[in-house]
C-alpha cells in the first residue's frame, strides 16, 4: 500500500457514514465537502475546458468569473491536427487554474459531433473518434501535467442540447463502442484523467448517472479508470441508485436530502456500505492529488495571450482561396460585418470565459496593414433583424475597395449550449449581405465565427476565399489577420465534414427525435463514415484545409507487408513543400479493410501526423498503425476483434484527397470460438473455417438431397446450379436438410445439433 493509499484509508477510518455520505455530493456550487476532524480539506473544481471559469463567489453558480485567458475552443482546437500544441496550451490552462486556486477544470468534451446542429459543438472535437481521443488526450496531458486536474465529459452519447437533461439515445452495442465511446478510451487510457463526468441524458434506457454498464463494468472495470467519476450538474435523479452504479460524487450541492438518502440505504440494508467506502476512497484519492499542487500567485497574462494567438491562427482552415489571400499590401480594404469590430470568439453557457483582454480583427488589420485604407460597415446587428441600409453601406464600401473581408457570426439566439441550431443557414441579413458585396467586389473573402459546419450554397461560389475561424479565442482576432496577410500560413485542416445541405446529413431523420427517445438509426455511419458509403458529395470533405504552399507525397512505404495484429506496422511517406513558403502539412493514413464479416466503414482514419517544412525541403513522415487501427468491435464476441486479410492503408491529404496507397496482409494473434449455432445459414457454416471443416462430411448428404430434389443427375454439367446454390446459402442448415430428410441417417434437427455440439465441444 502506497502512502497515499495509506492516507486515505486513514482518513476514512476517521468519518462516520454521515460524513462519508455528505462527501459523495457537494458542499456548494463549485466544491467538495470538507471533513475538518478526518483532515479532508475542500476542493474547487470549475467549468472549462478552453480557460478557467473561476467564479468570484464560490457559493454562487452564475457570480461574474474572475479573468482568464479565453483560448480557442475545441471545435477549433481539433482543426490544428497537433497534439504538442495542444498539450502546451493545457500547461498554459494548469498554471491559470493553480493560480486561481482550481483543482479540477471541468473539461474537455469528446462527445461525437453527430451533427452539425448540435449546440454545443463548439465545446467537442470531431465527428471522428481517434481524432478526438488523441487530441483529448494531449489536451489532459498538458493540464494534469501541471498538477490540475480535469474531466472527461460527458459520458456519453451528449450528442444534441433539445432535450439532454431526459432524452433517451438508443444507440446498438457496437456503433456505442465504435463511435461514441472509443474518443473515451483513448483519452482515459493515454492520460489517465482525474475525473470523468456523466451525461444528463440516458442511454438506452438508463440515465448516464445510472448507467452501471458504462461507468462500472466499462469505464472502471474494462478501462481501468482510477479516478473518480462526478455527476453533470443536476444529472442525478436517484442518488443511492447513481451510487451503485458508479457514480461517486454529485454536483452541485448541498443536497440534504441525497445525503439522507444515502445514510438511509446503508442503514435499511438496501446498499452495502462497502458501495459508499468506495466511492469516498475515490473522492479522497483525487482530492490528495490535488493538494499536492499549491495554488495561489499569478500567471503571465501576455505569455498566455501570445500562445491563444499561436493557436488561434493555426487552428483557421482556409477552405477556399482564389488567388485572393494572403492580402499583400492593398491599397483599399474594405472591413464587413458585426464581427470585425466585436469580435465573437467564444460560445454562450457554462463554458463562457471571463477574458483578460480581446483582439478585435478590424483593430488587427490596422494594425497589420498600416499603409492600407481601411473601412469598416457593420453590415448585420446582434440580432435576426434585417435592415437593407446597412447591406447597401456594405456593397458601396466594397465597389471602392480593392478587397472585401466580411467577418460573419451567428447571433448567440441562433447557436449556444443549451438549444440546437433550428438549420444550416446564417441569418437573412448575412445571406443578403453577402450576395450584395461579392456582386460588387468580385475579390471578396469571408471569414467565418460559427461552430461547426454552414450551408453555403447561395453564395460559396461567388468569394474568392474562405476562412473557418470557428470560435477562436481572445486572441482571434490578431491570429486571424495573420492568416489573412500570411504573417501564419494557414494549416488547418476540418475535423469535420462540411455537408453541401442540412438533408445530407447522416442524423437528418432520426435527430432530434420524439416521445423521449432519439434512435441512432444511422449507425457507424456518421460524418465522412456516411458520405463515403453513400458516395453523397460534400461542401468540403474531413481532413480538408488549404496552405499558402503546396507539398507533393512520394515513397508510400509500409514496415511490413505481412505482419500480425500484434506487431502492427508502421507507414511511411516523403512529403515535400514543394511551394515558396514555409508551412505545414498534416498526413493522414485510413485504413480499408477490404473484407470483413461483418460490415465495416468503406475507411476509417487511424493515423495522423503534422509536418513543418520549409521550401524545396522533404521530410519523411511515419506513423504507427496498431492493433485497433485494424480492429472493429464484434457484439457477439464481446471485444474488438481483427480477422486475417487485406487491408488498404490509404495516405491523404484529406478523407477525399488521397495521395497513395498500400495493402498489406493481416495475420489475427487471436483464436475466437466460433459463434455458429442453430439457425446459422449454409453460407455462414462454409465462411467460418471450423464450421467448414466441421460440416465437410454434411455436404455430401446436402449435395446429394439438393440432386435429387431439384432433379440434377450426376452427369449434368457443372453439377448444381449456381441459381440454386444462391437460393440456399442464405437459408438456415437445418432448412437445407430438410430437402431430403426421408434419405438422412438422422433428422436434420439431431444432425445440425450434433454439429453444433462438435463444434463447440
Amino acid at each position: 500500500m502506497t502512502d497515499q493509499q495509506s492516507t486515505v484509508q486513514a482518513m476514512i477510518s476517521k468519518m462516520t457514514l454521515e460524513e462519508k455520505a455528505a462527501l459523495c455530493t457537494g458542499a456548494g456550487p463549485w466544491a467538495t465537502t470538507p471533513v475538518a476532524h478526518a483532515d479532508v480539506p475542500e476542493m474547487i473544481v470549475t467549468d472549462g475546458p478552453h480557460g478557467v471559469r473561476r467564479v468570484g463567489n464560490l457559493e454562487e453558480m452564475g457570480s461574474q468569473s474572475l479573468p482568464a485567458t479565453c483560448f480557442p475552443s475545441a471545435a477549433s482546437l481539433a482543426a490544428t491536427w497537433n497534439p504538442g500544441l495542444l498539450e502546451e496550451m493545457g500547461r498554459a490552462l494548469a498554471e491559470e487554474a493553480v493560480a486561481l486556486e482550481v483543482d479540477v477544470l471541468l473539461g474537455p468534451g469528446v462527445n461525437m459531433k453527430r451533427t452539425p446542429l448540435c449546440g454545443r459543438n463548439f465545446e467537442y472535437f470531431s465527428e471522428d473518434p481517434y481524432l478526438a481521443g488523441k487530441l483529448a488526450a494531449a489536451l489532459i496531458n498538458g493540464i494534469q501535467g501541471g498538477g490540475v486536474g480535469t474531466s472527461l465529459k460527458h459520458f456519453a452519447a451528449n450528442n444534441q442540447e433539445y432535450q439532454r437533461f431526459s432524452i433517451n439515445a438508443e444507440i446498438d452495442e457496437r456503433t456505442l463502442r465504435e463511435i461514441y465511446l472509443a474518443a473515451f478510451e483513448t483519452a482515459v487510457k493515454e492520460s489517465r484523467p482525474w475525473t470523468v463526468m456523466c451525461s444528463y441524458n440516458k442511454i438506452n434506457g438508463f440515465y448516464g448517472s445510472e448507467q452501471h454498464y458504462l461507468l462500472t463494468d466499462i469505464l472502471k472495470d474494462e478501462w481501468g479508470f482510477e479516478g473518480l467519476v462526478v455527476s453533470d450538474w443536476g444529472a442525478v435523479h436517484d442518488r443511492v441508485a447513481a451510487l451503485k452504479a458508479g457514480l461517486d460524487l454529485e454536483m452541485p450541492g448541498p443536497k440534504p436530502s441525497r445525503t439522507q438518502a444515502v445514510i438511509d440505504a446503508v442503514e435499511g440494508g438496501e446498499m452495502d456500505e462497502a458501495v459508499l467506502d468506495e466511492a469516498v476512497r475515490r473522492i479522497l484519492t483525487i482530492i490528495m492529488q490535488a493538494q499536492a499542487t499549491a495554488k495561489g500567485g499569478s500567471f503571465d497574462q501576455d505569455a498566455h495571450h501570445a500562445l491563444a494567438r499561436k493557436v488561434a491562427a493555426e487552428s483557421m482552415v482556409l477552405l477556399k482561396n482564389e488567388e485572393v489571400l494572403p492580402l499583400s499590401n492593398p491599397r483599399r480594404v474594405a472591413v464587413i460585418g458585426r464581427a470585425a469590430q466585436h469580435a465573437h470568439f467564444q460560445g454562450g453557457g457554462s463554458s463562457h470565459i471571463n477574458p483578460t483582454r480581446v483582439d478585435a480583427p478590424l483593430d488587427a488589420l490596422k494594425a497589420v496593414l498600416p499603409d492600407s485604407e481601411i473601412t469598416y460597415s457593420e453590415g448585420y446587428a446582434a440580432d435576426l433583424s434585417q435592415d437593407q441600409a446597412l447591406i447597401a453601406a456594405a456593397a458601396d464600401a466594397a465597389a471602392a475597395a480593392d478587397v472585401a473581408v466580411i467577418f460573419i457570426a451567428l447571433p448567440a439566439s441562433v447557436e449556444s449550449e443549451g438549444y440546437d441550431r433550428a438549420n444550416l443557414l446564417l441569418t437573412a441579413q448575412q445571406e443578403a449581405l453577402i450576395g450584395a458585396v461579392t456582386k460588387a467586389q468580385s475579390q471578396c473573402v469571408v471569414v467565418l465565427n460559427t461552430s461547426s459546419a454552414v450551408d453555403m450554397r447561395a453564395w460559396v461560389d461567388d468569394t474568392a476565399g474562405i476562412i473557418q475561424a470557428g470560435f477562436m479565442g481572445q486572441a482571434g482576432g490578431s491570429a486571424v489577420a495573420d492568416v489573412l496577410t500570411g504573417a501564419v500560413n494557414p494549416s488547418a485542416k476540418l475535423a469535420e465534414s462540411f455537408p453541401l445541405k442540412l438533408e445530407d446529413t447522416p442524423a437528418y431523420i432520426n435527430f432530434p427525435g420524439d416521445r423521449g427517445t432519439v434512435h441512432y438509426g444511422e449507425g457507424l455511419y456518421i460524418g465522412y463514415r456516411y458520405y463515403d458509403a453513400k458516395q453523397i458529395p460534400v461542401l468540403f470533405p474531413f481532413g480538408h484545409g488549404l496552405s499558402y504552399t503546396t507539398f507533393a507525397y512520394t515513397n508510400p512505404a509500409v514496415s511490413a507487408t505481412e505482419f500480425t495484429d500484434a506487431d502492427g506496422v508502421i507507414v511511411s511517406v516523403d512529403v515535400t513543400n514543394t511551394g515558396k513558403q514555409a508551412g505545414q502539412e498534416i498526413v493522414q493514413v485510413y485504413v480499408h479493410d477490404q473484407k470483413s464479416t461483418l460490415h465495416r466503414p468503406e475507411k476509417e482514419l487511424k493515423g495522423f501526423a503534422k509536418v513543418a517544412l520549409e521550401p524545396g525541403e522533404t521530410k519523411t513522415v511515419e506513423i504507427p498503425l496498431d492493433f485497433r487501427a485494424f480492429a472493429y468491435y464484434h457484439p457477439d464476441h464481446q471485444q474488438w476483434i481483427t480477422e486475417d486479410g487485406e487491408f488498404d492503408l490509404l495516405i491523404g491529404a484529406s478523407a477525399a484527397d488521397i495521395n497513395e496507397q498500400l495493402t498489406v496482409s493481416l495475420k489475427s494473434s487471436l483464436d475466437l470460438p466460433s459463434l455458429l449455432h442453430e439457425e446459422s445459414t449454409l453460407q455462414e457454416w462454409l465462411d467460418d473455417d471450423k464450421g467448414k471443416a466441421v460440416i465437410a462430411e454434411t455436404i455430401v448428404l446436402i449435395q446429394d438431397g439438393i440432386a435429387g430434389s431439384f432433379g440434377i443427375s450426376d452427369e449434368a454439367e457443372g453439377g448444381i446450379g449456381m441459381d440454386v446454390m444462391g437460393f440456399l446459402m442464405d437459408m438456415p442448415l437445418l432448412s437445407v436438410l430438410h430437402f431430403n430428410d426421408a434419405a438422412l441417417p438422422q433428422t436434420p434437427e439431431e444432425i445440425v445439433a450434433g454439429l453444433v455440439d462438435l463444434l463447440h465441444g
